[in-house]
């Protein structure tokens, strides 16, 4: 127990200096359907006498909590977003009511998405953790998981049952020292492409969805039609074939990412020398010397489609509440388009998951929550009521938008697939610790790098960023896989 809090202590420091020197944005990749983008709460804002539109029935499937105390029934929330209903969504959220009906309650512990594993770590180290914390894909697993911030599920999960049996194999993917530690509730799609097809049928293109049901979405059409889009502008008219978070997912789309995990030797690996990435790269390259890359940050769909941008890819949070279509806007939704080169549509896909923290004691409120977030997206008559909750908040978008961005991962249309690089340490993992210009740690700089340019102007070769970051990668994959070792003798 020493040790643990001496490793803590260590780490509250590290992560203090971090956020004081960094200078890096939100994740705005965290900005799921369940996250949001709206941090305004309960606790801090009355909602009158707001009733919910769309009622929820309790389940017997999940058990009361009315054995417990009632303060063992309340669970603390570590996040920079609220569970809680909000001003700008105020609509109860079907887990959350489940949660209630069984005797619980969400307490928001709010902070800033810079500093929240600081702020855990103090909190922890101090002796008073909170019980939950938002699964992140970058920094949460392995890394946070190996310096004592979070605690196994094994006690209050059971994968072999009706409720988790579906996520077995992916949870097998967050195992440590035979130790589960992250539940998935359910897969988001973490960026597709919005378009106005209205701007579609101007520019006498074809309808992505259409190419897209047919099998024709792939990086050929995609490229081909950002290409004719610019270059038909007219003289007075800036365009723009994309903009937003896409490059790692034409990465993604071959299978395979910079760092990878080999089952069979129980180790990672650096695979920046894969030949799938010279093909990404080489269309990323000619995508931003073309002209067809808006690169600047546009944080919701609207402003993008100001900017005459035709594809805005992003995750669907840049679509909805605050950022939803107007009365008569005609937006439509399709994924990243595929590798033509590969038989599988691959994707590395947000995991909705909650984190149990170290130290907390409360194992049956715990247990509850995590079956009411997870029996929503099982059960159909939840689905259907939280379906019908968003369309409350969001009237204007499309059966086939909410198909694309919410139910399409639940199909199998997709081959998921999971990125070691976001949890290896704070050189290659870590944002908000980055020291570069970009303010993106390497294993983000690199999907994107070859879009940009040097001091001197000149845009980057996808030879030359692998002979600069090899050395870093390469020392980054050492630490982990000692560290891995290290955690597993424990």
């Amino acid at each position: 127990m020493m040790k643990a809090k001496r490793a803590l202590a260590f780490l509250v420091a590290v992560m203090t200096a971090a956020a004081i020197t960094g200078c890096g944005s939100s994740d705005s990749s965290s900005g799921t359907s369940a996250a949001g983008t709206d941090a305004e709460s309960t606790n801090e804002y009355d909602l009158g006498s707001h009733e919910d539109a769309v009622s929820v029935t309790d389940t017997e499937t999940i058990a009361s909590m009315d054995t417990i105390p009632d303060s063992e029934k309340e669970l603390i929330w570590l996040s920079y977003f609220d569970i809680n209903p909000t001003r700008s969504s105020p609509e109860t959220r079907t887990d959350l009511d489940l949660f209630q009906k069984k005797g619980g309650k969400i307490i928001y512990d709010k902070t800033q998405s810079l500093e929240k594993y600081t702020k855990l770590a103090q909190e922890i180290l101090a002796g008073s953790p909170p019980d939950m914390f938002w699964f992140e894909k970058k920094m949460t697993f392995p890394y946070n998981v190996t310096r004592g911030m979070f605690q196994s599920i094994d006690s209050i999960v059971d994968f072999d049952s009706d409720l988790w049996k579906d996520t077995k194999d992916d949870a097998e993917e967050y195992v440590l020292n035979g130790q589960h530690f992250v539940a998935p509730i359910r897969y988001v799609t973490t960026s597709v492409i919005t378009y106005d097809k209205d701007v579609m049928e101007a520019a006498e293109l074809d309808d992505p969805y259409t190419l897209w049901q047919e099998g024709k979405w792939n990086w050929n059409t995609w490229y081909d039609m950002m290409a004719e889009y610019v270059n038909n502008a007219p003289d007075d008219e800036q365009r723009y074939g994309v903009n937003g978070w896409f490059a790692p997912f034409i990465f993604y789309s071959t299978g395979k990412s910079l760092i990878m995990f080999d089952k069979e030797k129980q180790e990672y690996y650096n695979n920046i020398d894969d030949s799938d990435f010279i093909r990404v790269t080489d269309m990323l390259y000619d995508i931003k010397k073309n002209g067809f890359y808006l690169n600047e940050w546009r944080g919701q769909t609207e402003d993008a489609f100001t900017d005459h941008v035709l594809f805005y890819a992003m995750g669907p949070w840049a679509s909805i509440d605050s950022h939803t279509p107007k009365e008569g806007d005609r937006w439509a939704m399709v994924p990243l388009p595929s590798d033509p080169n590969s038989d599988k549509n691959y994707i590395y896909p947000d995991i909705e998951a909650y984190m149990w923290v170290a130290g907390s004691k409360k194992d049956v409120a715990m247990k509850t929550w995590l079956e009411c977030a997870r029996i929503v997206n099982t059960d159909e008559q939840y689905k259907q009521v939280e379906r019908e909750k968003f369309f409350t908040t969001n009237p204007n978008w499309t059966d086939e938008m909410y198909y694309v961005a919410y139910e399409l991962l639940g199909t199998d249309y997709y081959t998921c697939i999971t990125d070691p690089g976001f949890g290896v340490n704070t050189d290659i993992s870590d944002d908000d610790a980055a020291l570069n210009d970009s303010k993106e740690a390497v294993n983000s700089y690199m999907y994107t790098s070859v879009m940009k340019e040097s001091e001197d102007g000149e845009q980057f070769t996808w030879t030359q960023l692998k002979e600069s970051y090899r050395d870093i990668i390469d020392k980054g994959v050492s630490e982990i896989n000692e560290l891995y070792k290290e955690f597993m003798t424990k």
